[in-house]
């Protein structure tokens, strides 16, 4: 495991959601949109899937993932790969769960505000329709690629 900064700590815990990749039984990559629902600094990464398809199928056979995610107005971001663990419902911490679920209800609550603020009405909020935790993913981090362009990086001290 690779210790994360307090600075990709505080990005990944912006964002509300990244990228996830993992390998096909082809070689080719799958990638899919998974909720961060905790990070520990020392290198561990917590992901929800509410489905059991080719993300769950391609991590039993391969646990090599790697997650993305940027910011486009900052131009900045990163990609951390490692290797997963499969966590099965009934093991995952209460915590965890309490994490997912706040999540949710915070991104129905902006989307309701927003809509009030636009004086727009959304035909529907698809979080309200999400089904419930179906595993977790446990990333233990093993590399971490900063994917802002060279010259907007910060010189390493």
């Amino acid at each position: 495991m690779i210790a994360l900064s307090d600075e990709i700590v505080f990005f990944l815990e912006k964002q509300e959601h990244v990228i996830v990749s993992t390998l096909e039984p082809s070689g080719g990559i799958h990638c899919s949109v998974k909720g961060i629902v905790g990070i520990e600094k020392e290198g561990k990464v917590f992901l929800i899937d509410l489905y059991f398809g080719r993300t769950f199928q391609n991590l039993k056979r391969n646990p090599a993932i790697t997650i993305t995610s940027v910011d486009g107005h900052r131009f900045v971001g990163y990609a951390l790969s490692g290797k997963a663990r499969i966590v099965e419902r009934e093991k995952i911490r209460d915590s965890i769960i309490a994490a997912w679920e706040e999540r949710v209800i915070r991104r129905i609550s902006q989307r309701m505000l927003r809509d009030i603020k636009e004086e727009s009405r959304a035909a529907h909020h698809p979080e309200s329709m999400f089904p419930h935790p179906q595993y977790l993913i446990e990333i233990d981090v093993k590399k971490i690629t900063d994917l802002a362009p060279a010259h907007l990086k910060k010189p390493e001290e």
